[in-house]
């Protein structure tokens, strides 16, 4: 089957330390590399960003997730479909889900 060059393909950002998370375009291991990823994508529509709360060690989302209240704040959010919170850690995936949802961020918890 040939895609048709016409059709964008969907963006689909996932930051996860251990998923492999086959629907995403690309993939950051950890909140660096997704803050970068993130700003790579500033001033582009992202269908999908899938978040992990915990990213291994001391890592976790949460310095993205300050990153994205920041651009909202500053009238600058990114321009995202739907966020995606999977983390098996509960008590984490929500505060994430308040927070974005604060800013109008479109966000829904779920299971990777």
């Amino acid at each position: 089957m040939n895609e048709d060059p016409a059709v964008p393909r969907p963006v689909i950002l996932g930051i996860d330390d251990l998923r492999p998370l086959p629907r995403a375009t690309r993939i950051a291991r950890t909140s660096r590399e997704g803050i970068q990823l993130l700003q790579e994508h500033h001033d582009s529509f992202i269908d999908e960003l899938w978040l992990d709360h915990d990213l291994g060690g001391d890592d976790s989302i949460m310095p993205v997730v300050t990153v994205m209240e920041e651009a909202a704040f500053s009238g600058r959010p990114f321009h995202i479909g739907t966020i995606f919170v999977h983390s098996a850690n509960p008590i984490g995936a929500e505060t994430v889900v308040r927070a974005l949802t604060r800013w109008n961020y479109q966000v829904r918890r779920t299971t990777a």
